[in-house]
């Protein structure tokens, strides 16, 4: 299992408590089309992020992020930095 499949399993253990509507999480999936998080809820799973991998995700990195797969490479290469 490579790293960046380790940070996939981490977020997508994160977004379940989220994912009301019970959505298979792929790397394309969408934050606000397939999920349908509201801002209130990004902001609170943004925070779980945050903690989980000890980084800051910035609100224009936030509106860059449309998808479980770039908030995947958005966390490794924040881990990385």
């Amino acid at each position: 299992m490579t790293d960046r499949d380790e940070t996939f399993d981490k977020v997508a253990r994160l977004i379940a408590p989220f994912n009301k509507k019970g959505v298979t999480v792929a790397d394309d999936t969408t934050f606000a089309g397939d999920l349908e998080w509201d801002s209130l809820t990004v902001m609170d799973f943004v925070a779980g992020i945050e903690d989980e991998f000890d980084i800051l995700i910035t609100m224009n990195m936030q509106a860059e992020i449309e998808t479980v797969g770039q908030l995947v490479d958005a966390v490794e290469e924040l881990r990385a930095g």
